[in-house]
Parts: structure tokens; C-alpha cells; sequence
């Protein structure tokens, strides 16, 4: 699997990819810090990235206007380094079980010390109907 990372999480997780047997970029690490989210999500799509970001409810909504794209992880809560790569430790082993998330959001929080993962359709199966 392919990963952008978008500029608001650490770089880290492109390590945290990569030892996993992915491919990771960084927003940052592109030249493309300080883009707008609809420029990152276009490309994610143009990429073949899924995005990884814990930016809710802007990726959500842009990525509802998306018929077809690679896949969301939102790490929701804000948090340092270490809980972040921890997050995204847990999404990568959830993907590695459920596939490639293809127009779908994987979201990743906390619950006290446990991590709850959430997969859903985006766009929503009935968006398409």
C-alpha cells in the first residue's frame, strides 16, 4: 500500500510505512507543506495514496465529493509522536486483515489505553444511489 501523510502528523510514520513493507510520502517532505486540503487530496487520488491525516472532518467532506479514491485513515485523536505511531501501527494491522481500503475511512482513536478502529464506505454506499 501507498501513503501520503498529510503535513499535520509526524514524519515519523513514513518510517513507521516502510518498516511495515509500505511505501510513505510526507506532505512536508514533497514540497508540499502549506497546501490547501483539496490540493493534498488530489494528490492522494492522482497518487494512488491513501491518505493518512487526523484533519476529520475536512478530509471527510472533501472526500465525499470523491467517486473513486484509495482510501482515508484518520487518526482522530491529537496526540505526540509515540501515540501517533502507536495509532498507526493498529491501522496498518487492521489494513493488513481488511485490504486495501478503497473508498473507504479507517478511523483510529483512542478508548482510555485501547485503540478502537472504525471502517466505513466513503462516499457511503447510498451517496452512490
Amino acid at each position: 500500500m501507498r501513503f501520503l501523510i498529510d503535513e499535520c502528523l509526524s514524519v515519523d510514520l513514513v518510517t513507521v510505512a516502510g518498516h511495515a513493507g509500505h511505501e510513505a510520502q510526507h506532505v512536508a517532505r514533497v514540497g508540499k507543506a502549506g497546501w490547501k486540503d483539496w490540493n493534498v487530496v488530489r494528490y492522494a487520488r492522482d497518487g494512488d495514496f491513501i491518505l493518512v491525516t487526523n484533519n476529520a472532518s475536512d478530509f471527510r467532506r472533501l472526500y465525499t465529493a470523491e467517486p473513486l479514491h484509495a482510501g482515508l485513515v484518520i487518526l482522530i485523536p491529537v496526540v505526540g509522536r509515540e501515540l501517533q505511531r502507536k495509532l498507526f501501527r493498529a491501522a496498518l494491522d487492521e489494513l493488513a486483515v481488511t485490504g486495501d481500503p478503497v473508498n473507504r475511512v479507517l478511523e483510529v482513536d483512542l478508548d482510555g489505553e485501547e485503540v478502537s478502529l472504525t471502517l466505513y464506505d466513503l462516499p457511503s454506499s447510498d451517496h452512490n444511489k
